[in-house]
């Protein structure tokens, strides 16, 4: 699960990491009221307006409805005109960006429409840097990377410059132990006071990323004020779904705007399901055969479309419901049912899948692989039906089949 970067900010300062001060916002006039508040609170003339998706690249991103406006922007004429200048500058800014569709490198073309805006104020910047803690999946446990080049991409530095970006491995039993923490802020170039509020800071935000189950937490730019101070210009977190059960201020902030309406579909009657770029559609029980399937399909010459697994206690309707996701994704061209039972039986598959097909159609081709518990019912219950579906011996065979069928 992700949240908004005004939702990233409130969840660290609520311990004591700092952030600037910032206002969430869904109108225009309330980023009109932010923007003077801010300004009167704070006594700087300089606010920044943010559009709140969940991709990354906003300040390079541009409005499909107003390509001159960027995703990002900072309002200057509160310096000169006053706080009305500001007022109306961030009027205008606002206005075009609510309810656009924004374009960044990470959303693709399609573009994502903005529903929240991040005013927020001015910062005295003298240095950019890159900060995240994200979970190693190569060692099962976090990682603190940091960089010098803040505000890049830092995929693109990863590739072109590694050896910019320091990486320290967090022991789970002890945390970030201080030396790793002081080590880090030395090889960033950092010293003073600059060097010790880095090492408060990325000792803070370890202890965040473990208490709140995050897969990642991403500050780019990390900033050095001119007096010192170390503040998250920027930020995102991604949670781990298993773990929001014990994380209910985490789950209240989840935007279903922001998320695949499949997935939630999925989500919702109990499926696993992650869509992807392909379009061979794949319905399977099990995680490990789904993902065997997936690399199958690939090997073969085909692209899977999504993953999706009905586990191992799925009833009809739910493979009903997972057939219905997969059938309304324009890209699918063919699908590829693999199922091996064990507790699962084929002869419920078999039923969910007749059901599916009664009830939405069945345009594209269909390949249906059964083998397990009660398959000799399944395969009757699929044959007696007036579905028009192509059977399999094994798994590759399937998919072999069900690539050619879908060209």
């Amino acid at each position: 699960m992700k949240i908004h970067e005004y939702q990233a900010k409130q969840l660290m300062a609520a311990r004591g990491i700092a952030v600037p001060e910032g206002v969430a916002v869904t109108t225009v006039a309330e980023a009109v009221g932010a923007a003077r508040s801010l300004i009167e609170k704070t006594g700087n003339p300089v606010v920044v307006v943010k559009s709140q998706i969940h991709a990354g690249g906003r300040g390079k991103g541009r409005f499909k409805e107003h390509p001159d406006v960027a995703g990002v922007n900072v309002v200057l004429d509160g310096i000169e005109g006053g706080i009305e200048a500001a007022e109306e500058q961030v009027r205008y800014l606002a206005s075009r960006m609510l309810r656009s569709t924004l374009v960044t490198i990470q959303t693709g073309e399609e573009g994502k429409q903005v529903n929240h805006l991040y005013v927020e104020q001015g910062i005295d910047i003298a240095r950019e840097l890159y900060l995240s803690v994200l979970l190693d999946r190569g060692v099962s446990r976090n990682i603190v990377m940091a960089s010098t080049e803040g505000g890049m991409e830092i995929e693109k530095v990863a590739e072109e410059t590694p050896q910019l970006i320091l990486r320290e491995t967090i022991d789970p039993a002890i945390g970030l132990a201080p030396f790793q923490a002081a080590r880090l802020g030395y090889g960033l170039d950092l010293e003073g006071d600059a060097h010790r509020n880095f090492v408060k800071f990325v000792t803070a935000l370890s202890e965040l990323a473990v208490e709140l189950d995050t897969d990642l937490i991403e500050i780019n730019p990390l900033v050095i004020t001119t007096d010192g101070r170390v503040m998250a210009l920027d930020g995102k977190m991604a949670f781990d779904d298993s773990g929001l059960f014990r994380h209910s201020e985490v789950e209240e902030m989840r935007d279903e705007s922001e998320e695949d309406p499949a997935e939630l579909e999925a989500k919702a009657v109990g499926l696993s399901y992650i869509k992807l770029d392909g379009t061979i559609g794949c319905l399977v029980n099990g995680a490990g055969l789904a993902m065997a399937t997936m690399d199958t399909i690939k090997h073969v010459g085909g692209e899977p479309a999504n993953f999706l697994d009905v586990g191992g206690g799925a009833d009809a309707d739910q493979v009903a419901a997972g057939f219905r996701i997969i059938t309304r994704d324009p890209n699918v061209k063919g699908i590829f049912v693999n199922i091996f039972g064990g507790i699962m039986r084929c002869d419920v598959i078999a039923s969910g899948v007749v059901q599916a097909v009664k009830e939405v159609g069945l345009e594209v081709p269909l390949v249906v692989r059964l083998e397990g518990t009660n398959v000799e019912e399944g395969r009757r219950i699929i044959e007696e039906s007036d579905v028009d579906v192509v059977s399999a011996v094994d798994m590759k065979d399937g998919a072999e089949k069900i690539v050619e069928l879908a060209k």
